[in-house]
């Protein structure tokens, strides 16, 4: 007789913690507060929609860790700017035009220490708390695009300039958020 008694009270505490999980309401990203820090964050920079669409649509963006989202910036500018230098490089090949040909491979000159090195250590110094220097690395990444940029104004159009554009606008908005994180 104990023994079914004892049955029976497992079993209504088991339908009991079924209950509550099963009723317990869920609440999205937005009104547990999750997003929050991002939107913050986000705000503090010069291009807010371009933060916020960056931060929110990478899963691995932790929702709150400001030096994490640094990083997320960082690995889209080096994402970016290593998909512009391989565009860069396919650019020369189907050239024949040798002042255009002149003008990208000086871009290509610039781009591949930003690829390989700038933005590597830029990532590493975040990782490591250094944040005035991953901010030195950051500006200089933004100087060297800049600079590319220059090579086209006068009389050629620049085959880069909306992806040059780009990786400013995210180099600003790393930058802002590096900045927060200085303090």
């Amino acid at each position: 007789m104990r023994r079914n008694s004892l049955s029976v009270s497992f079993l209504l505490l088991q339908i009991l913690l079924l209950s509550c999980i099963h009723f317990t309401p869920t609440q999205s990203s937005d009104e547990n507060g999750d997003d929050d820090l991002v939107d913050q964050i986000c705000k503090k920079t010069p291009f807010y929609d371009l933060c916020s669409s960056i931060l929110k649509s990478n899963p691995l963006t932790p929702k709150n860790d400001p030096k994490g989202m640094a990083l997320i910036m960082v690995n889209d500018i080096l994402a970016n700017a290593t998909d512009t230098l391989n565009y860069i490089q396919e650019l020369i090949k189907q050239t024949t035009d040798q002042n255009l040909e002149q003008q990208l491979a000086f871009c290509a000159e610039l781009y591949i220490p930003v690829v390989k090195y700038i933005l590597p250590q830029a990532a590493d110094a975040i990782n490591q708390g250094r944040f005035g220097f991953a901010s030195y690395c950051i500006m200089d990444a933004q100087k060297e695009v800049t600079s590319c940029d220059k090579k086209f104004s006068g009389s050629t159009q620049s085959p880069l300039g909306d992806r040059n554009g780009l990786i400013q606008k995210l180099v600003e908005v790393a930058a802002a958020i590096v900045k927060l994180l200085l303090g």
